[in-house]
């Protein structure tokens, strides 16, 4: 072998070498109960990764995850993050804050459920993955703030001080495949508490929640299938039921907020109270709106309301199903309206104690769209999606 035939094999050599280093991506361990520290580790990394952490045993300290980017957190088999009995001036048991690409995959992670989240999510951090996760407790469960963005997939979280899931500040999430609950069905717990901000979710189960969903100051509830990180098998309905019988709302939304079930089947089952007034399935108040379209909106045995629209706002349904109601099926008032329009199927509304009601100063239209004989207390009642037009 001649020099330039040896030179250029090094070279390739050396460019290999270069290729393999760049496309591997560094790791270690901790073992919690080896006395290891995670929070002690993460202080010791290139926070410009990426690094794959394996931690092991159970870890009882807060952890921060703070301007770390491609940064994986993987918990073994038994993996545990125990909240501490001292020590309490932190955002959550485990925070990550200014930080992008960070995924945390396979921990129990247990919280009080007075004082931090179990998980908290800030300063807007993109592209953070929750995966397979059980949370207990938590003042919250999940919280995600300050125009962050998150992905939640397979994560349990149960009997938070108030909500398992509290998504504020223009923050934007995707949900998927994960069961939200209260083991007790005690006052007072709602699933997902959202203030303006946005959520896209599907195959998801709220139980046992006062709230099931709650939006406030101009959030955005889509129920949607989207592209997802895992087969598409399965079911894609967002449940909310409560066995407990302590629901008040399947859905709220006021401020200003929307809901759109527009892609996957939205199921309440027996939502509200026996006394009706604004208790039941989904509340859309104070200029608020709501699109369910091509069947996804199915309302059961409402011991309240089945879709109420109050205060200047407007629901529009589509092959909807509200049945079995103790009180109204179709509620309009204050300068409200709900719109049952055409689609391929007819949305059937029966079996309340009244299908249709709306007071003087509000309106139902649409009635033609709607199946069967359904009762009405609705003076203005309109048989097409308008009054006759010029």
């Amino acid at each position: 072998m001649n020099w330039t035939n040896q030179g250029i094999l090094i070279l390739l050599v050396l460019v290999a070498s270069l290729a393999v280093a760049e496309t591997s991506t560094p790791s270690t361990t901790v073992d919690c109960n080896s006395g290891q520290s995670l929070n002690a580790t993460l202080s010791k990394l290139n926070k410009q990764g990426p690094t794959t952490v394996s931690v092991s045993g159970t870890c009882t300290e807060y952890v921060q995850v703070i301007g770390f980017e491609n940064l994986t957190l993987q918990g073994s088999s038994g993996a545990t993050l125990l909240q501490p009995t001292t020590g309490t001036n932190q955002l959550g048991l485990l925070f990550i804050g200014s930080s992008r690409s960070v995924t945390l995959d396979g921990f129990s992670i247990q919280a009080g459920t007075t004082g931090v989240s179990a998980v908290a999510i800030g300063h807007g951090s993109t592209d953070i993955r929750l995966r397979h996760l059980n949370i207990t407790g938590g003042g919250s469960g999940i919280s995600i703030f300050e125009q962050s963005q998150v992905s939640i997939a397979y994560v349990t979280a149960q009997d938070p001080g108030f909500a398992t899931l509290g998504v504020y500040d223009m923050s934007d999430v995707h949900l998927e495949r994960s069961l939200f609950q209260d083991s007790t069905g005690a006052l007072w717990h709602v699933g997902l508490f959202v203030g303006a901000s946005h959520i896209t979710m599907y195959g998801t189960t709220i139980s046992n929640m006062q709230v099931g969903i709650e939006g406030y100051a101009g959030s955005v509830i889509d129920v949607l299938t989207f592209t997802t990180y895992y087969s598409t098998g399965g079911a894609t309905d967002v449940v909310i039921n409560s066995p407990a019988g302590t629901n008040y709302n399947g859905v709220s939304i006021d401020g200003s907020g929307s809901l759109n079930v527009t892609g996957a089947k939205l199921v309440i089952n027996k939502p509200g109270q026996t006394w009706g007034g604004t208790t039941g399935g989904v509340l859309i108040s104070d200029s608020s709106a709501m699109a369910a379209s091509t069947g996804y909106l199915v309302i059961s045995g409402s011991n309240g309301q089945g879709v109420m629209a109050l205060n200047n706002s407007h629901a529009t349904v589509t092959g909807a199903t509200v049945t079995g109601g103790s009180h109204g099926g179709l509620v309009a008032a204050n300068l409200s309206s709900i719109d049952v329009s055409a689609g391929t199927n007819l949305t059937l509304v029966g079996g309340n104690s009244v299908d249709l009601f709306c007071d003087p100063n509000s309106t139902i239209t649409g009635s033609a769209n709607l199946s069967g004989v359904p009762t009405s207390q609705c003076a203005n009642l309109l048989t097409g999606e308008t009054v006759t037009l010029p």
